[in-house]
């Protein structure tokens, strides 16, 4: 019997709570780190994290590293490079209210590709669960009030952010491809290994063209930190499992998590207040996620 910590669903929930509060943070220091150097510092800390404890498996591992390079070197970046750049510098031109939207189509894409690419099947109780949690997302993202997504307006900053929601959505479906001998926690080293390696540049360039910049003060210290060992090295390898054992349809609507958890994180170190409607958005989303695990084991 798998123990408790095992559970994928528990995994997802704790890799949305990353996530979250990595807007949150991600918020907090702008104007103090840029998004490029932010980017590229959060996957150095992760990368040395990891090669922390998988270096020995990279050694015993290499004939298969070198192997399957390819796909290794097309997860990296679609995953662990791009994603979060596209993200970071997106927010720069628009609105908190629009990238989380944005954010929230993941599961939706998920999907699409995974029929698109693989011809993957959807039960009606897991396209319901889909539709639930999607209303639970809006009536939090919109107060309560539908109309206001009448007002939205796609800009630059929105196209940059479904950018990254895309490279995320076809990285997570490309996780099926993952050859049996690589285990997973050595390829998502290496994966982390060539976002690092694709970053860089990209990071030099900001410094030298467009006035890139990190304050190294406690505060964005601890920033860096949190953002390098949480959503990236823990998140990633909760995810990469979740993904494994419950397969990307179901992982991907567990990303309705993240405006739940936003408002909560943003009401205990914001303060911002908590309202009826996120109450009732976080119990839809619940609901949602609860059909679709069940229409999973139903299909299963």
């Amino acid at each position: 019997m798998k123990s408790f910590h095992a559970s994928p669903y528990l995994l997802l929930t704790l890799t949305s709570l990353f996530w979250s509060l990595n807007w949150v943070v991600g918020k907090a220091i702008v104007g103090h780190v840029s998004p490029l150097t932010l980017t590229f510092i959060r996957w150095v800390v992760a990368t040395v994290a990891l090669l922390a404890f998988a270096w020995p498996q990279m050694v015993k591992h290499w004939p298969e590293i070198r192997r399957h390079w390819k796909y290794i070197a097309r997860m990296g970046f679609w995953g662990t490079g791009l994603h979060n750049a596209f993200a970071y510098v997106g927010l720069q031109y628009t609105t908190a209210t629009n990238g989380v939207i944005l954010n929230s189509a993941i599961p939706i894409l998920i999907i699409l590709l995974g029929w698109v690419v693989y011809r993957d099947s959807l039960t009606r109780i897991q396209a319901a669960g889909v539709a639930v949690s999607m209303a639970g997302v809006l009536a939090v993202l919109t107060g309560g009030d539908i109309s206001v997504l009448a007002h939205l307006e796609l800009n630059k900053g929105d196209v940059i952010v479904l950018a990254g929601m895309v490279f995320w959505a076809v990285y997570t479906i490309l996780l099926r491809e993952k050859p049996a001998e690589l285990p997973g926690f050595v390829m998502l080293t290496c994966c982390a290994c060539v976002g690092v390696t694709i970053l860089f540049p990209m990071m030099l360039l900001e410094v030298a063209v467009f006035g890139g910049h990190a304050e190294f003060t406690l505060p964005t210290i601890g920033a860096m930190l949190y953002v390098g060992l949480f959503p990236s090295f823990l998140g990633y390898i909760f995810w990469n499992r979740g993904v494994a054992e419950v397969g990307s349809n179901v992982a991907g609507i567990f990303v309705h998590l993240m405006p739940a958890f936003g408002s909560l994180l943003a009401w205990m170190f914001l303060g911002e207040s908590i309202r009826l409607y996120h109450l009732v958005g976080i119990a839809l989303i619940l609901a949602g996620i609860a059909l679709t695990t069940r229409g999973r084991s139903l299909k299963n």
